[in-house]
């Protein structure tokens, strides 16, 4: 997987939109982040999942998911490790990370 395989895919999900924060892209629904690129650094992506997901993510492919550093990680934020993914593993990923974002109302997707 590279980073233009991560845009692509963070990009076919209904009404995600490509931005920047803090000098990285980053990937938006309803104006709310699911997704980032670049951070720490350009073999990385990023999905924003629960906590339980994130377990959940880290069982399932352990080589490609695990906590972002600091408060970020303990919330769910989830780096994926772009060189071990596969789109096979990704896009459900992103699709609940996007199912996460798009909705105040709704509870968090599962798995």
């Amino acid at each position: 997987m590279t980073a233009a395989d991560f845009r692509r895919l963070a990009l076919s999900l209904p009404g995600a939109v490509e931005s920047s924060h803090m000098n990285h892209p980053d990937f938006r629904v309803e104006k709310r982040i699911f997704a980032t690129l670049g951070v720490p650094d350009q073999n990385h992506g990023m999905v924003k999942l629960t906590p339980a997901q994130q377990r959940a993510w880290m069982r399932k492919a352990p080589r490609v998911f695990h906590p972002a550093s600091g408060a970020w990680g303990l919330g769910g934020a989830t780096s994926v490790l772009l060189p071990a993914a596969t789109q096979r593993v990704l896009r459900p990923a992103l699709k609940v990370a996007w199912q996460n974002a798009g909705t105040k109302t709704k509870k968090p997707a599962q798995r």
